[in-house]
């Protein structure tokens, strides 16, 4: 189960100011610059993550006025699901594949 899309939420996920910024998110929307000051990072820097966050579908931005305000976009996190579960019972086909091995010893 690899695609591009894959790719690219691993790739988002596996930055530790990216998990930083879902992490914030996580408890609700928040401003570009309230994302970047506990950071220790420019505005700058945090909009570059977070353009990678938004191509990989795990935050939504929406500009009023001068306010960028950044929420988690459920998107990446139903790929991430399926990616998961698929891998989940994958391996538990195998496993149980296992268990009947052993039984039959």
């Amino acid at each position: 189960m690899q695609s591009p899309e894959f790719d690219r939420l691993f790739k988002a996920l596996g930055d530790p100011t990216r998990r930083a910024i879902l992490g914030r998110l996580s408890l609700g929307p928040s401003s570009v610059s309230a994302l970047a000051a506990p950071l220790d990072i420019t505005v700058t820097a945090v909009g570059q993550h977070l353009q990678v966050l938004e191509e990989s579908r795990l935050v939504r931005t929406a500009k009023a006025g001068r306010v960028r305000t950044c929420r988690i976009d459920q998107a990446g996190f139903s790929a991430l699901e399926r990616w998961v579960g698929w891998h989940r019972r994958a391996w538990e086909t195998h496993l149980d594949r296992l268990g009947d091995v052993l039984d039959e010893d």
